[in-house]
């Protein structure tokens, strides 16, 4: 499926990247892809190729990942910061209503978009993520983005993946190649760098965000999804029977066999996700 690679400027005159697939006149509700702390556009490519023949798709590139312009402050790398460009986003691609899929901080990134423009959000998908964050793997997961870790080839990236992210699990093998390539990029000078800003962990607290139910509370009177790793360390038990507490009307499935973050090509996620934008 073929998309157009987009870029806007910010508030602040940094330039962002998106990927935007999709018909922009289709009647259906477009889809908002958000994906993780240190992710990218590209994690999406296989939902958006998917739903891509029924309405537009649009991916975003946060400041300091993928192609979007690395922020030379980075005290301007916060949730605050992202919230603002995927608003000036949604004017740049004359979006209006959208409902986001939402990977791990970016089902966050959802949720603060539910306040700031509670009549933009039409529904919410949030991948492996709620109001509390288990803060031993977060801390780890600080240290890790804090540092480039530079490869001569391509052939050292899935061996690596797997021992910078021990708790990772995907259930089907051929899915680690893809979160590899989606990992790294080739650099000037040959090897294969980190995509992203490593200068993103200095915003970071070693600790995650305290509690953040008073936000989950803005989503209680639109349809969220909320899907969990079975493995996952981020996303607790807990915490995901507490949300199905909270918002009684919340569909909730487990993922089982993968960890944080499920892929969402996952058939129970496939089908989850089907099922719920049908009605959206």
């Amino acid at each position: 499926m073929s998309f157009r690679e987009r870029f806007f400027a910010s508030q602040d005159d940094r330039r962002l990247h998106f990927r935007d697939y999709g018909d922009p006149l289709s009647r259906r509700t477009p889809v908002l892809c958000l994906p993780g702390l240190t992710r990218n556009a590209r994690d999406f490519a296989s939902l958006a190729a998917r739903l891509a023949p029924d309405r537009r798709v649009l991916c975003l590139d946060y400041r300091g990942r993928g192609q979007s312009q690395y922020d030379p402050d980075w005290r301007n790398y916060t949730a605050e910061t992202c919230l603002t460009d995927i608003r000036h986003l949604l004017a740049v691609a004359g979006v209006h209503r959208v409902v986001v899929v939402g990977t791990s901080f970016g089902g966050l990134l959802g949720l603060g978009l539910a306040v700031l423009m509670p009549g933009a959000v039409a529904a919410l998908v949030m991948n492996d993520v709620g109001p509390e964050i288990v803060s031993g793997p977060f801390a780890r997961l600080v240290k890790v983005i804090g540092r480039d870790h530079p490869l001569s080839s391509w052939d050292e990236a899935v061996p690596y993946l797997k021992a910078m992210f021990p708790a990772l699990a995907f259930r089907d093998d051929a899915a680690w190649p893809a979160a590899a390539r989606n990992t790294w990029r080739e650099g000037a000078d040959g090897r294969l760098h980190v995509d992203w800003d490593v200068n993103l962990a200095r915003a970071l607290s070693p600790q995650p965000p305290p509690p953040m139910w008073h936000l989950f509370r803005a989503v209680r009177c639109i349809p969220v999804l909320a899907l969990r790793g079975a493995k996952s360390d981020i996303l607790s038990p807990a915490c995901f029977a507490r949300m199905a507490v909270e918002k009684p009307d919340l569909v909730a499935v487990e993922i089982a066999g993968a960890a944080h973050v499920p892929t969402l090509d996952e058939p129970e996620a496939r089908t989850a996700l089907d099922d719920f934008l049908a009605r959206a």
